[in-house]
Order: structure tokens, then sequence, then C-alpha cells
């Protein structure tokens, strides 16, 4: 039975899943939101006969997956009822060459023995269209080429070529390495390029991790997340998926299935800032350059909530009778038509992201006036919507609401605009931003705060709550010790707190009533519980999340409660996010070890 239990490798170009057994089942070639030429994870409950890439140990008795430290290399070990046991390498290459990075559109996988005589079967099925069709097959000496319409892969390996292409159980009695791939010869033998490539991009990743500016607690979760929020960025154009994946439900058969390999300016900021606290401010500069196109694009500096990895604006949302759907559960959808809705809090986020680059001197192309001139368009809509309804960020599909956080976030979006306009000494522009951000605070104060629950609520003059309330000290909206903002996680805390975790709201929406839990919005309760000074139980909390992530140390969106399983898009980018602010936050100083 599929689960979440997977492993991720990537490049930032693409990314594959890999669950317990070594099975290789999600891949999206040529890029992060292409056709799933490995695609199990979504068909027959994973067991179908296509759509995967595995290595079957014959009598098979149990298995053991892990990353390399502080890599993005995984290995999985395989045990057979006979003593004998093999070892599979997987990676994307990563690493520095010729003044830039080499990331090709490439996985290696190196299998050899450890013990005994193990005897396996290599199947490696591809397919084109979301697994309406397998392509053809062509073989070479010591190739095999998967020929589609569009575009062909092809797999070296100095293992057996007959025996992969028939499927041909055979014994291993030594390490053999495939690499699948642009149907491109390789320039050196197979064996001593897997193990420059492999040596070069397990190297690539523990450089990378040398310098992340790390919590005294939790560093290896910290550092898990970080990598992982680094391979959902599609680093060619800048942009940053939500998640790598389509169509898990958020919870069982609730039809929330949607397409999660996309852009949305939220969810960019969120990694941004995350990454940019630890230190790596490289997913910035290339999601500057991205954004940069996007407000480009802006008619009237009008934003839609979410972009294609290379800029698209059509995200035109169909469901596909190919792929059964995850455990059977229908549908599997192709694109989002979220793009279609007004959401008004990607001003502020667009802004959040960025404000970072006019006050980082680290950077090789920092903020300056004319980036902040291109915000202030953004602004611009932001201090005409800020009162508006909009979909929100839950992005609801048959009503609008004027939302608490999308009008906190076109606040947001004045106030650091107010801030950049002081770092570059225009006094001007400094006070007309700061007075609509004045102006938008004053009217969120009266419109959202509700005096008779003491708390501020979900949308203007409304009575409900939800997750994103739990933002307001983050966003630097309120201090997390005033108290209306103590009597909000009193109210959250009344109706959206189930067990350990917390419910993103409690009222019913287009599907009906949320089954699961929302991860980041567990995390944002966290964060707000160490804002307020309730810190021991923070961090009682954190530590009940770190025991839900899966086996590799990763995290999916939605949390069932009552089993612990993990449900929704993987891996979940907001959650992961989650784990590396809350650390930073709860973690004791570096000064009472030192």
């Amino acid at each position: 039975m599929s689960d979440l239990d997977l492993a991720l490798v990537g490049n930032c170009n693409i990314g594959a899943l890999i669950d317990g057994a070594g099975r290789i089942v999600w891949c999206c070639l040529p890029r992060l939101d292409g056709d799933p030429v490995f695609c199990s994870l979504l068909n027959n409950d994973g067991e179908g006969d296509k759509g995967f890439w595995d290595v079957e140990l014959f009598d098979f008795a149990s298995a053991e997956q892990a990353y390399r430290r502080n890599s993005a290399v995984v290995i999985t070990t395989l045990h057979d009822e006979h003593g004998g046991c093999i070892e599979i390498t997987d990676f994307a290459p990563r690493f520095k060459q010729f003044g830039r990075v080499f990331r090709p559109m490439t996985l290696f996988r190196h299998i050899k023995p450890r013990s005994g005589a193990p005897r396996i079967r290599i199947r490696t099925r591809p397919t084109y269209d979301y697994g309406a069709h397998s392509p053809e097959t062509t073989r070479g000496s010591n190739h095999i080429r998967y020929v589609m319409p569009d575009f062909a892969l092809r797999m070296t390996t100095d293992g057996p070529v007959t025996y992969i292409l028939e499927e041909v159980p055979f014994v291993l009695d030594r390490p053999i390495t495939m690499v699948l791939g642009p149907d491109e010869s390789l320039t050196g033998p197979v064996d001593a390029t897997g193990r420059e490539f492999h040596e070069r991009t397990d190297q690539y990743w523990r450089e990378w991790c040398r310098y992340l500016h790390l919590p005294l607690e939790w560093q290896e979760a910290v550092i898990r997340a970080a990598i992982t929020l680094k391979l959902c960025s599609f680093e060619e154009s800048g942009a940053i998926v939500a998640a790598l994946t389509t169509s898990i439900p958020e919870a069982p058969d609730s039809g929330r299935n949607w397409d999660y390999r996309l852009c949305w300016l939220r969810d960019s900021y969120f990694v941004v800032n995350a990454l940019n606290a630890l230190g790596v401010t490289r997913t910035m500069e290339g999601y500057l350059n991205y954004i940069t196109n996007i407000v480009a694009m802006a008619d009237g500096g009008y934003l839609q909530p979410v972009f294609g990895v290379a800029l698209e604006r059509r995200l035109d949302e169909c469901q596909v009778p190919s792929l059964a759907g995850y455990r059977g559960m229908a549908p599997v959808r192709v694109g989002n038509d979220a793009y279609r809705q007004v959401q008004n809090d990607g001003y502020g986020s667009v802004v959040l992201a960025l404000t970072q680059s006019f006050f980082d001197r680290r950077l090789d192309r920092p903020g300056d006036a004319a980036l902040f001139e291109q915000l202030e368009n953004l602004g611009e809509q932001a201090a005409q919507r800020w009162d508006q309804p909009d979909a929100g960020l839950w992005e609801y599909r048959e009503r609008a609401d004027v939302h608490t956080y999308s009008s906190v976030l076109c606040w947001a979006a004045c106030d650091r605009l107010t801030k950049i306009a002081r770092r570059l000494e225009l006094p001007d522009r400094e006070t007309f931003w700061h007075d609509r951000a004045d102006k938008i605070r004053r009217g969120i104060l009266e419109r959202a705060w509700n005096e008779k629950l003491e708390s501020f609520v979900a949308t203007f003059d409304g009575n409900d709550v939800d997750g994103s309330l739990l933002l307001l000290p983050r966003l630097g909206f309120l201090a997390g010790d005033d108290p209306r903002f103590l009597g909000t996680i009193a109210l959250a805390e009344e109706r959206l707190r189930d067990g350990m975790h917390m419910h993103r709201y409690a009222t019913p929406d287009d599907f009906g009533m949320p089954d699961t839990s929302f991860n980041i919005c567990t995390f944002w309760y966290i964060d707000a519980l160490a804002a307020a000074g309730r810190c021991e139980e923070a961090r009682d909390l954190f530590e009940n999340m770190l025991a839900r992530r899966n086996p590799l140390g990763l995290l999916s969106e939605d949390l069932d409660v009552r089993t612990g399983e993990l449900w929704g898009n993987f891996p979940q980018t907001y959650s992961m996010v989650g784990l590396i602010h809350a650390a930073m936050r709860l973690s004791r100083p570096w000064e009472e070890s030192l």
C-alpha cells in the first residue's frame, strides 16, 4: 500500500521520491512540474505494472533507509531471508563545474552486494502522458533508450543490459551503476562517472550545510528541512514549488486533491524567509530574478496568487483519468484554478520576501531604487485592496470575504516599503508609505478585532478564527505578549486545537469540515506560544511534531490526529518551514554550551 514514508533526491531541476524498499515511485521530467515518468505513487495503490523503477530482492526480509549525513544522497539497504544483503545508493547530480552549478536531468542508482548471494530483478518502467502510455524501447551495447513523443530517456549501465531490459532475475555478484537521463552518451566509464558524481554531489551538500546558521538544538532536523526546501526550488528560473507532488489527498476520500507543483507567492515568501534565517541567501537571489519577471508582467500591478515555474500564467486545472489516484482516491488533478482567484495577500508576500535584499550587504545584487520602484507598484495595490473581499490564503472556491490575514499582509507591504524607503534615504516615500501602513493598521484593529470574543477573527466583522491569526507577531503586527494576541491564542486553542495539533479552521468549506490537522498551523501555534512566553508548552508540542515526521525526517501538508499518518502533498514546503522557524525560536542559545 502506498504511503508517504518516502525519501527525496533531487538537484533543483528534478526530484524523485523513493519508498522504503528502494522503489522510485514519483519523478517528473524534464523538470519539477513535468510529466511524471514514474507515477506509481498515484496509480493502482502503488502496485501497478508500470510507472516505477525498482530493484526487487528475492526472498526479501527487511529494509533500512537513510540519508548520508548532511546530504541529499539516500542509501537503501535490503536484506533477504538467507543472509544476503544489497545496498542501493540514489542521487541526482549537483555540484559546481565550469563556474556554475551542474544539475542535469539525471538520476544515478548504484547497486552493490553487501553479503551472501543476493538474487535481484531490476524493473525500469517509465510512462508518459501521466501514466497513460509506455514508451518504446531500443537497446545498445550498454544502454537502453525509452522513446516518448516529446523526448527520450537513456539508461546507461555497466550491468547486464538484457537482464535489465527483459527483467530477468540474476545473482548480484558485483556492483553495478545505472544512469537514467537525457538521450546522450556518457563521456566516461559508467562506474567511474558514478563514483565521481556521487563524491562530488555528496561533497556539495556537505559543504552547503557547513554554512547554515543552525540553532544549538535539533540541528539534524533543521538540516534535513533546509535541504528539502532547497530541493523544492527550480533553480533555472528561481521559482519555488509548494510541493513535488499533485493530488495526494488532504484526508482520505476527501476530494481535496490539488496540484502543488507550482509557485505560490505566499508559500515562496515563507521558504525564502526560513532559508534567509539559516543564512541561505542565494535562494532569495534566485527568487528575486523570478519575481522581477512576475512584476514586469503584472497588469497595473495586479498579481495572481500562483504561477508556473517558468512564469506560466494560465494554469488551467483538469483531471487525469489515466491515474487512479493515491490509494485509488481520485481525482488526480493537473494545474490549479487558484490562479484565477483574487488573493490579496500576494502583494505583501512579495515585498516581505524581498525586503532583506535591501539590507543584506552579502548579496551580489542588493535591492536598489529600481527594485523599490517596482515594489511600490505592489504597495499601491495593497493600499487599494486591504479591505476588499478575496478567496483568502485557504483559497475558498465558493465564497469571498475580507480576510484578516490578507489585510495584514497588505499592511506588511506598506510597512516594509516604509523601512526600505528609510534605508534608501527617501524621506518623502517613507512618509507616504508610513501613512498608508498606519491607515491600514487602524482599519484592521477596528474591524478584525471582536470585542465580545476578546480575539481577532478570521474575517472582518466575523466570529470565526483561523490558524493564520497566530502569525500576527511574526509578521510584526502585534507583540507576542499583547493582551489582544493572548486572547486570540485562547480562542484558537478552544476552537482549533485537537490534541497536540491544530486545524486551520473549524467551519465547513467547499468540501465540508476538514478532517486532518494542518501541519503548518501546528507550527504557527508553537511559534505563537513561544512569542507569548509559553516556551515549555511550545517545546513539548515541537518534539511531538518532530516525532510525526516520516523516517527520513520529512513532512507532508496534513496529519491524521488519530492515527498519526501523513496526508497531503509531499514534501510540503510550508511544513518544513514551520519546523525551521520553531527550532530557531525555541532552541537554547549557543552561549549555554560554549
